[in-house]
Protein backbone atom coordinates (compact mmCIF):
# COMPACT_ATOMS: atom_id res chain seq x y z
CA UNK A 1 0.00 0.00 0.00
CA UNK A 2 1.09 3.55 -0.75
CA UNK A 3 -0.23 6.05 1.96
CA UNK A 4 -1.48 9.76 -0.22
CA UNK A 5 -2.62 12.34 0.62
CA UNK A 6 -4.46 14.56 -1.82
CA UNK A 7 -4.60 18.79 -1.40
CA UNK A 8 -7.86 19.90 -3.52
CA UNK A 9 -7.26 23.76 -4.87
CA UNK A 10 -9.87 25.23 -7.18
CA UNK A 11 -8.76 23.89 -9.93
CA UNK A 12 -6.02 21.37 -9.64
CA UNK A 13 -5.06 18.86 -7.04
CA UNK A 14 -2.16 17.08 -5.65
CA UNK A 15 -1.37 13.75 -4.90
CA UNK A 16 1.04 13.69 -2.43
CA UNK A 17 2.88 10.26 -0.71
CA UNK A 18 3.21 10.41 2.79
CA UNK A 19 6.12 7.98 3.73
CA UNK A 20 8.41 8.77 0.39
CA UNK A 21 9.28 12.84 0.52
CA UNK A 22 9.26 14.75 -2.81
CA UNK A 23 7.23 12.15 -4.62
CA UNK A 24 4.36 14.56 -5.51
CA UNK A 25 2.19 15.48 -8.96
CA UNK A 26 -0.38 17.59 -9.86
CA UNK A 27 -3.30 17.43 -12.49
CA UNK A 28 -6.91 18.39 -12.76
CA UNK A 29 -9.27 16.02 -10.82
CA UNK A 30 -8.18 13.59 -7.77
CA UNK A 31 -7.62 10.46 -10.43
CA UNK A 32 -5.78 12.27 -12.98
CA UNK A 33 -3.43 13.17 -10.02
CA UNK A 34 -3.22 9.60 -8.76
CA UNK A 35 -2.99 8.35 -12.08
CA UNK A 36 0.05 11.21 -12.91
CA UNK A 37 1.92 10.30 -9.26
CA UNK A 38 2.15 7.01 -10.43
CA UNK A 39 3.40 7.59 -14.36
CA UNK A 40 6.44 9.24 -11.99
CA UNK A 41 7.45 5.69 -9.96
CA UNK A 42 10.27 4.75 -12.51
CA UNK A 43 12.03 8.82 -11.93
CA UNK A 44 11.20 8.62 -8.17
CA UNK A 45 12.88 4.91 -8.14
CA UNK A 46 16.29 6.86 -9.39
CA UNK A 47 16.42 9.33 -6.17
CA UNK A 48 15.16 6.17 -3.46
CA UNK A 49 17.99 4.25 -5.11
CA UNK A 50 20.71 6.73 -4.14
CA UNK A 51 19.73 6.50 -0.98
CA UNK A 52 20.21 3.44 -0.67
CA UNK A 53 16.32 2.36 -0.58
CA UNK A 54 14.20 -0.42 -2.07
CA UNK A 55 11.31 1.42 -3.51
CA UNK A 56 8.78 -0.81 -4.83
CA UNK A 57 5.19 1.10 -4.09
CA UNK A 58 1.87 -0.96 -3.37
CA UNK A 59 -1.72 0.42 -4.48
CA UNK A 60 -2.07 3.79 -4.06
CA UNK A 61 -4.47 4.84 -0.88
CA UNK A 62 -5.63 7.78 0.06
CA UNK A 63 -5.93 7.83 3.38
CA UNK A 64 -6.74 11.79 3.94
CA UNK A 65 -7.85 14.74 2.07
CA UNK A 66 -6.50 18.63 2.62
CA UNK A 67 -8.19 21.93 1.31
CA UNK A 68 -5.58 23.71 -0.92
CA UNK A 69 -5.83 27.23 -2.38
CA UNK A 70 -5.05 29.39 -5.21
CA UNK A 71 -1.53 28.36 -4.11
CA UNK A 72 -2.48 24.99 -4.79
CA UNK A 73 -3.48 25.69 -8.32
CA UNK A 74 -0.31 27.71 -8.76
CA UNK A 75 1.35 23.99 -8.67
CA UNK A 76 2.76 24.37 -4.93
CA UNK A 77 1.56 22.18 -2.37
CA UNK A 78 1.45 24.28 0.35
CA UNK A 79 -1.63 22.84 2.79
CA UNK A 80 -0.12 20.66 6.07
CA UNK A 81 -1.81 17.54 6.70
CA UNK A 82 -2.36 16.54 9.90
CA UNK A 83 -0.82 13.80 9.82
CA UNK A 84 2.02 15.57 9.52
CA UNK A 85 1.76 16.59 13.19
CA UNK A 86 2.13 12.93 14.59
CA UNK A 87 5.33 12.28 16.28
CA UNK A 88 8.31 11.68 13.84
CA UNK A 89 10.93 8.87 15.12
CA UNK A 90 14.50 9.24 14.94
CA UNK A 91 14.67 6.51 12.05
CA UNK A 92 11.89 7.78 9.89
CA UNK A 93 13.48 11.82 10.20
CA UNK A 94 16.78 10.02 8.65
CA UNK A 95 15.22 8.23 6.08
CA UNK A 96 14.01 11.60 4.81
CA UNK A 97 16.90 12.99 4.85
CA UNK A 98 18.84 10.17 3.10
CA UNK A 99 16.28 10.75 0.57
CA UNK A 100 16.54 14.68 0.61
CA UNK A 101 20.60 14.60 0.42
CA UNK A 102 20.03 11.91 -3.17
CA UNK A 103 17.56 14.70 -4.47
CA UNK A 104 20.14 17.54 -3.57
CA UNK A 105 22.80 15.21 -5.21
CA UNK A 106 20.60 14.49 -8.14
CA UNK A 107 19.95 18.62 -8.97
CA UNK A 108 23.29 19.17 -8.48
CA UNK A 109 24.11 16.64 -11.50
CA UNK A 110 21.13 16.96 -13.73
CA UNK A 111 22.49 20.90 -13.57
CA UNK A 112 26.27 20.11 -14.22
CA UNK A 113 25.41 17.96 -17.02
CA UNK A 114 22.76 20.29 -18.76
CA UNK A 115 23.35 23.10 -21.12
CA UNK A 116 22.43 26.92 -20.26
CA UNK A 117 19.82 27.37 -22.43
CA UNK A 118 16.52 25.11 -22.17
CA UNK A 119 13.75 24.24 -24.29
CA UNK A 120 10.96 26.56 -23.83
CA UNK A 121 7.81 25.73 -23.06
CA UNK A 122 4.94 25.91 -25.38
CA UNK A 123 4.21 29.76 -24.81
CA UNK A 124 7.99 30.35 -24.88
CA UNK A 125 8.43 30.28 -21.09
CA UNK A 126 10.62 29.13 -18.61
CA UNK A 127 13.76 29.81 -16.89
CA UNK A 128 17.17 28.60 -18.36
CA UNK A 129 19.34 26.98 -16.03
CA UNK A 130 21.10 29.15 -14.10
CA UNK A 131 17.53 31.02 -13.24
CA UNK A 132 16.60 27.40 -12.11
CA UNK A 133 19.31 26.44 -10.23
CA UNK A 134 19.57 30.41 -8.31
CA UNK A 135 15.87 30.03 -7.97
CA UNK A 136 16.17 26.66 -5.76
CA UNK A 137 18.76 27.37 -4.05
CA UNK A 138 17.11 31.15 -2.62
CA UNK A 139 13.53 29.32 -2.46
CA UNK A 140 15.51 26.47 0.28
CA UNK A 141 16.92 29.33 2.11
CA UNK A 142 13.26 31.04 2.71
CA UNK A 143 12.04 27.42 3.31
CA UNK A 144 14.95 26.79 5.78
CA UNK A 145 13.60 30.07 8.13
CA UNK A 146 10.30 27.99 8.54
CA UNK A 147 12.85 25.75 10.86
CA UNK A 148 14.52 28.50 12.49
CA UNK A 149 17.66 27.57 10.11
CA UNK A 150 18.66 31.32 9.06
CA UNK A 151 21.55 32.08 6.65
CA UNK A 152 22.48 35.36 4.80
CA UNK A 153 22.36 34.98 0.90
CA UNK A 154 24.83 33.27 -0.67
CA UNK A 155 28.04 34.39 -2.09
CA UNK A 156 29.48 31.17 -2.29
CA UNK A 157 28.65 27.16 -2.91
CA UNK A 158 30.22 27.11 0.34
CA UNK A 159 27.81 28.86 2.21
CA UNK A 160 24.61 27.05 0.09
CA UNK A 161 26.41 23.58 1.34
CA UNK A 162 26.60 24.73 5.20
CA UNK A 163 23.30 25.54 5.04
CA UNK A 164 22.29 22.23 3.56
CA UNK A 165 24.20 20.74 6.12
CA UNK A 166 22.39 22.27 8.89
CA UNK A 167 19.29 21.67 7.61
CA UNK A 168 20.17 17.99 7.00
CA UNK A 169 20.69 18.00 10.94
CA UNK A 170 17.87 19.45 11.58
CA UNK A 171 15.74 17.45 10.11
CA UNK A 172 16.64 14.10 11.49
CA UNK A 173 16.33 14.40 14.23
CA UNK A 174 13.25 12.75 16.45
CA UNK A 175 10.44 15.19 16.66
CA UNK A 176 6.93 15.19 18.84
CA UNK A 177 4.57 18.18 19.03
CA UNK A 178 3.94 20.59 19.76
CA UNK A 179 5.51 22.37 16.96
CA UNK A 180 8.14 25.17 17.73
CA UNK A 181 8.87 26.08 13.83
CA UNK A 182 6.37 27.33 11.74
CA UNK A 183 6.71 24.18 9.52
CA UNK A 184 6.81 20.19 11.22
CA UNK A 185 9.33 18.53 10.35
CA UNK A 186 7.50 15.93 7.95
CA UNK A 187 6.11 18.37 6.12
CA UNK A 188 9.11 20.53 5.67
CA UNK A 189 10.98 17.57 3.95
CA UNK A 190 8.31 16.60 1.38
CA UNK A 191 8.50 20.49 0.93
CA UNK A 192 12.03 21.26 -0.05
CA UNK A 193 12.29 17.76 -1.35
CA UNK A 194 9.73 18.38 -3.43
CA UNK A 195 11.08 20.91 -4.73
CA UNK A 196 14.42 20.05 -5.62
CA UNK A 197 12.99 16.88 -7.40
CA UNK A 198 10.34 19.35 -9.46
CA UNK A 199 12.78 21.37 -11.04
CA UNK A 200 15.56 18.11 -12.05
CA UNK A 201 12.45 16.98 -13.54
CA UNK A 202 11.96 19.96 -15.11
CA UNK A 203 15.60 20.52 -16.15
CA UNK A 204 15.46 16.86 -17.96
CA UNK A 205 12.43 17.68 -19.40
CA UNK A 206 14.03 20.70 -21.16
CA UNK A 207 16.71 19.43 -22.24
CA UNK A 208 17.25 19.44 -26.14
Amino acid sequence: MTRLYLETGPKKVFACSLDWPGWCRIAKGEEAAIDRLVEYVPRYRIIAERAGLEFAPGEPVVVTRVPGSSTTDFGVPYAVPDLDLEPLPAEEAERGVALLRAAWDLFDEVAAASPEELRKGPRGGGRDRDKIVAHVVEAERGYARMLDVRHKPFTSQAGRDAMRAELAEVLSRPWAPPATTKWPPRYALRRIAWHVIDHVWEIEDRVG
